[in-house]
């Protein structure tokens, strides 16, 4: 199996890290856009942009990032739309890498890749990206996810890119900076927050916005659950190769749980309010989830966030096993409320009834996507998402440093980066859990 060089192999004085990378991918990109030309790959020097009404016989998909979501999203990007194959991949590890292939080969023929079309390292990607490929879809640990979309922009592919898109507002600005230059590019980019595309949630936030629960002026979003997966330390992994392995745990990998999961709800109202909220205010802890094995996280949070209208919203997430579950969005209105996962009560009801067989939103999400690029109307959700990623970083760091934060501040001048010196399979200190109080804001 071909495997492309990982940082671990270079000479340190060659050695990038995403910290260099995100200081330079936008001046490179931006030279390339004005000289005409992108990374150029094997059968094709740019994006894939048709006239309406036309098709593209064949959508080559590469996957980076090979765990269960990644293999997942793969799968249904398959099943969306005709005439779709998946014909490169690429992960950090080689097992998991193996893992997903073996899932993967059981889509039958549209399933393509070879020996040849398999990498593994921390610079994968790139192997993934010197393939003959048009879009890409992208889901590795939600750390490199601006790193990799910045590659994927100058290589000049589209991309379906898995929420959230960063940890940090370093990482959210160049996630920014990227979509601006697909759009000038002509790249689609849709990310994994698939209730955008789910028919109970379009039909009820139309009308929303149109004034149905007349304004909003509150909002409740939870995502309370149990326990997840943790993936133990074995005796000869690497300090690097467990937090990857185990990357849900590790603030510089996920975000924390209020990033990696609750921005779904924290996008829902976002997607209500018409904008990012102008200061949030929150705490939280680790109560619960107190042993190595998980890291640095908290298992619980709860934030108020405040929008540009005045209206508050209390955002409530947990992972804590034994204790109640909630997964929903509730707004408030002048005129009635809403779940907007299919109900409106008040004085406009409404309630969405689906005709036919019920659609699969992970599904729909590529159907979108793809149909977008054969349209020569390329879909941008790009800076949407960034925007949701950073209302769930701000309140984490609210959180964790006990510091009510402002928008303008978090999207303009905070410098905070969780990005290690070097990707490499080394040791990789762990942060101390933060503490209100103690931990600064950065």
């Amino acid at each position: 199996m071909r495997t492309r060089r990982s940082h671990a192999h270079r000479p340190a004085s060659k050695r990038l890290s995403r910290r260099d990378f995100l200081k330079t991918s936008a001046a490179v990109s931006a030279v390339t856009l004005a000289a005409g030309c992108a990374s150029t790959p094997k059968r094709q020097t740019g994006p894939v942009i048709l006239k309406p009404g036309a098709k593209l016989d064949k959508l080559r998909v590469g996957v980076i990032g090979c765990g269960g979501r990644g293999t997942g999203a793969a799968i249904n990007c398959v099943e969306s739309s005709p005439n779709v194959e998946i014909v490169a991949m690429g992960d950090l590890f080689q097992d998991r890498l193996d893992s997903s292939r073996q899932r993967l080969s059981e889509l039958g023929a549209p399933f393509k890749v070879t020996d040849d079309t398999c990498f593994v390292g921390f610079d994968a990607y790139k192997g993934v990206l010197d393939c003959d490929i048009d879009l890409v879809v992208t889901a590795p640990p939600p750390h490199f996810r601006p790193l990799h979309l910045a590659a994927i922009v100058a290589a000049g592919k589209h991309v379906f890119m898995e929420k959230p898109v960063a940890v940090d507002p370093v990482g959210v600005r160049s996630i920014i900076a990227s979509s601006e230059l697909a759009k000038k590019k002509g790249l689609a980019i849709v990310a994994g927050t698939q209730r955008r595309h789910q028919p109970s949630y379009l039909e009820v936030m139309k009308r929303v916005h149109d004034g149905a629960i007349g304004d909003v002026v509150a909002a409740q979003c939870y995502w309370n659950q149990g326990e997840l997966w943790v993936h133990e330390r074995q005796p000869d992994y690497s300090d690097m190769e467990w937090q990857c392995r185990n990357w849900l745990y590790f603030d510089w990998l996920s975000g924390d749980h209020i990033v990696e999961q609750h921005i779904h709800n924290l996008d829902v109202v976002n997607w209500a309010m018409g904008s990012p909220p102008a200061k949030c205010v929150g705490m939280g802890g680790r109560q619960v989830r107190t042993e190595p094995k998980y890291g640095n996280i908290y298992d619980h949070f709860a934030i108020e966030y405040e929008y540009p209208n005045g209206a508050r919203v209390l955002s409530m997430c947990r992972q804590v096993k034994g204790a109640s579950h909630r997964v929903s969005e509730r707004l408030v209105g002048t005129l009635g409320d809403s779940n907007p996962d299919g109900v409106i009560e008040g004085e406009n009801p409404y309630r969405y009834e689906p005709e036919g067989e019920a659609i699969n939103p992970y599904v729909q999400e590529h159907a979108d996507l793809i149909n977008s690029i054969r349209n020569g109307e390329p879909l941008n959700e790009g800076r949407r998402v960034a925007e949701s990623t950073l209302t769930a970083i701000m309140g984490r760091m609210s959180a964790y440093t006990g510091r009510e934060i402002s928008w303008n501040w978090v999207m303009n001048s905070s410098e905070l980066d969780l990005t290690p010196p070097h990707y490499e399979f080394g040791e990789v200190p762990i942060t101390p859990v933060a503490m209100p109080g103690v931990t600064k804001l950065i």
